[in-house]
């Protein structure tokens, strides 16, 4: 069989499946020695006996098909990319020139031609782009035709193509670029809005579960955030607290709390709710919902989370020499400052017995977390003072002096570090 018959015939085996299967969740690209073996386990005989397994003509195994998920043999990767990018280049381009003649005829010509070719790009980008994630011709091409179709079932379509894309490319930027658009098509057009945010979120934590420190999914979260409802965001800070917990070297899901704390300030402080009345800051810094409407978690009960603050400061103390850990409670604390003019002080006090609690309670060093705990710290609590307003007067300078006392304090503890902790402190 000729290189470009092969690969045809490769082409349409792939598109034939993805027709008959539509709810396909994963793909992934297979050594030919691996088709045994997942043969066996689906438990089937011979190759050609399992229908699962689909060879080519020449009798090697290209496609696994099974239980929702896509195998693909990586030694036909090569022909059958040169099969769909050639099927889907030639699509776009008949496509153009169709659409050039319909302008230039006043559209006299046969509009089943134009559905047609539209199909053929719909059909030849979806095989491309399992193949090649980041076709931002094939992406641009499939908003073209969307854009003129206007469907919701076409729009849903699409979360299924890019997360089955994200499958195998978790970090493509072009996938995630391309459910933003989606949503801005849904936006304000369909009911739909608020369960598909939902599901958005929850795909996200599902592959930042698999992809660690995966900036472009925890980056496409925090876009979510200006489209939820205040009622979604408090959600969200909930759910999220969990992972976070589970997760504290990985400084994305903080910098995501982060967002949703500063829409909730945007939602419930900066402005005021239908009822009339605005959210304190250290109220909202505890705000739950509850039956469906934001209330105030301020009381003692044991029911309600403990606080923001209280639960970073839980964190530090249980996994020692985390940065992300200590840079949350950078935003924490300026938040505090800014909007709790009244408590400054007593805040001050709390933060910097703190500190002098971690550098006091360190365990024995094993793998240079006691030295990272202890410069975070330190650089922790002088960012707080420089924060402070110089017109706090005589209290504020007080404060100050117990902060220069940590500096003696480190240098007793880690003498051969005086240069780090005396240029931390000029």
């Amino acid at each position: 069989m000729a290189e470009e018959e092969k690969g045809l015939y490769l082409l349409n085996k792939l598109e034939h499946i993805l027709d008959s299967d539509p709810l396909i969740d994963e793909v992934g690209f297979i050594h030919p020695s691996q088709f045994f073996i997942l043969n066996e386990e689906a438990g089937g005989g011979l190759p050609s006996s399992n229908h699962h397994l689909l060879q080519s003509e020449d009798g090697i195994s290209s496609f696994w098909n099974e239980d929702h998920k896509l195998g693909i043999s990586t030694d036909i990767l090569f022909p059958l990319y040169q099969a769909a990018k050639h099927a889907f280049m030639t699509a776009i381009a008949q496509y153009r020139v169709h659409g050039n003649l319909s302008v230039e005829e006043e559209k006299y010509e046969d509009e089943n031609v134009s559905y047609r070719l539209e199909d053929e790009i719909m059909k030849h980008s979806r095989a491309l782009l399992l193949l090649s994630s980041d076709f931002g011709t094939a992406w641009n091409s499939r908003k073209l035709v969307l854009s003129k179709k206007q469907d919701l079932s076409m729009f849903m379509d699409e979360f299924l193509l890019s997360a089955l894309v994200l499958s195998y490319s978790p970090k493509s930027e072009q996938a995630w670029s391309h459910r933003r658009w989606v949503i801005k098509m849904i936006a304000g057009k369909y009911a739909c809005l608020q369960e598909v945010l939902g599901k958005e979120s929850e795909l996200v934590e599902k592959i930042a579960e698999k992809s660690k420190m995966n900036y472009r999914a925890w980056n496409h979260r925090c876009w979510l955030v200006f489209h939820m409802t205040g009622e979604q965001v408090l959600h969200e800070l909930d759910k999220s607290r969990s992972w976070a917990g589970l997760h504290v070297a990985d400084n994305c899901c903080f910098h995501y709390r982060r967002r949703l704390m500063l829409r909730i300030l945007e939602l419930f402080c900066y402005k005021r709710d239908p009822n009339g009345y605005s959210v304190e800051i250290h109220q909202m810094w505890k705000a739950k919902s509850k039956g469906g409407k934001v209330v105030e978690s301020c009381s003692s009960s044991g029911k309600r989370k403990a606080e923001e603050l209280n639960w970073n400061k839980l964190l530090i103390e249980r996994y020692i020499g985390r940065e992300g850990l200590w840079l949350h409670r950078r935003f924490l604390s300026v938040g505090w400052i800014k909007h709790s003019a009244t408590d400054i002080s007593n805040f001050l006090d709390n933060e910097i017995q703190f500190v002098h609690s971690c550098l006091l309670a360190i365990p024995s060093d094993e793998f240079g977390d006691v030295e990272a705990q202890m410069v975070f710290s330190a650089t922790y609590i002088l960012w707080v003072t420089k924060q402070m307003d110089d017109g706090e007067g005589i209290e504020l300078q007080e404060k100050l002096i117990k902060v220069r006392e940590i500096r003696t304090m480190l240098n007793k503890q880690r003498p051969e570090k005086k240069f780090l902790w005396d240029s931390l402190f000029i």
